[in-house]
């Protein structure tokens, strides 16, 4: 049993996560700034805020792993990189004799490399809010590769190019930085439950640290 900080929990792939989480037993701790959204969730609910480092300490401490699944909303792209900063620098306040969690990130799929050598983002009619949402999410990235993994274990999982609310499999397939395809080439697909699922295997597997990953069907 892992014990889990899940900031972004009442969002479409953080309820999916902690649901997911708990479903294995796991012990999640959702940290919320709004604690009544999640009264019936089954999971200690505590109020904190991703982009304090403060805040990201204080729930950090005693925990295995760190997740955000937090987004813009319609807000500003750029919460994405100070949301990541702020993880890197709360984990990294811990003090000296106190073990720091690894740090798990949900990232986006701009960045990934298509079969044809393109960047998703660099694609064709890609509409410009959904390009800067994307280009954030590659600097968020930017800046975790930045950090030493004997620093901070950290790991990033992209989605497939099209993400939704769907079934559970429990399959998928993974890559590192190049976009999963279908098998016929015909798109690039996860439901948000597999996501979850991928996620969770991460945080039991701990396989890629210091490294972006991706999952897709």
């Amino acid at each position: 049993m892992a014990k889990i900080a899940l900031f972004g929990a009442t969002g479409t792939i953080g309820a999916r996560v902690l649901r997911e989480a708990l479903g294995r037993g796991h012990q999640v701790t959702a940290v919320v700034r709004d604690p009544a959204k999640l009264a019936d969730s089954g999971a200690e609910v505590v109020r904190g805020d991703v982009l304090d480092p403060h805040s990201v300490a204080e729930v950090a401490g005693g925990r295995d792993v760190v997740v955000s699944a937090v987004g813009p909303g319609s807000g500003d792209p750029g919460v994405l990189v100070t949301a990541a900063k702020s993880l890197i620098g709360g984990v990294c306040t811990l003090g000296p004799d106190e073990p720091r969690p690894r740090v798990i990130v949900v990232g986006g799929a701009g960045s990934l490399r298509t079969p044809g050598g393109q960047l998703v983002w660099d694609a064709a009619g890609v509409p410009e809010p959904v390009r800067a949402l994307m280009h954030a999410h590659g600097e968020a990235l930017d800046f975790l590769r930045t950090v030493p993994v004997e620093e901070v274990r950290w790991s990033c999982l992209s989605p497939a190019a099209q993400i939704a609310p769907g079934e559970r499999r429990g399959t998928y397939r993974l890559a590192l930085d190049d976009l999963v395809v279908d098998e016929d080439g015909g798109g690039s697909h996860i439901s948000a439950e597999d996501y979850a699922v991928a996620l969770v295997d991460e945080i039991e597997r701990d396989a890629h640290a210091g490294k972006r990953f991706t999952v897709g069907y």
